[in-house]
């Protein structure tokens, strides 16, 4: 029924206009729209899309959208240049080193947008 439907997250935000100059600013990515109000569309890579829209603050605590990129290491430095403060785990599954973890042949880095949500970068395996 939905395996060739694409996927576009939706993630709440306390500051809609703070949250879209990090995206903007920061990630490098577009508004494309500003509908349905309060709220942003984002265009982040061929045919992604994502949507943001302003409510109270909530609480995640896991990863809500992952960029895939070709280079980790390369993403992370570009990155940590424009100020982004990157996540440092120790866990028996996860075991970060200077914010990257290495599993084969993935690597994939956390950090938080402007409002606490966690986003990932990871080359997904490629």
């Amino acid at each position: 029924m939905l395996k060739n439907a694409s996927v576009h997250p939706t993630i709440p935000v306390v500051d809609l206009d703070r949250a879209k100059n990090f995206y903007s600013d920061v990630l490098g990515l577009e508004v494309i729209s500003e509908y349905p109000s309060p709220g942003a569309v984002l265009k982040a890579g061929d045919k992604t899309t994502f949507y943001m829209y302003q409510r109270e603050a909530t609480k995640a605590d896991h990863t809500v959208m992952a960029f895939a990129v070709d280079d980790v290491e390369k993403t992370v430095k570009d990155l940590k240049d424009k100020g982004v403060e990157f996540e440092e785990y120790d866990t028996p599954d996860i075991k970060t080193v200077e914010g990257i973890a290495t599993q084969d042949d993935m690597k994939a880095a956390w950090f938080k947008d402007s409002e606490g949500n966690i986003l990932s970068i990871a080359n997904m395996g490629v």
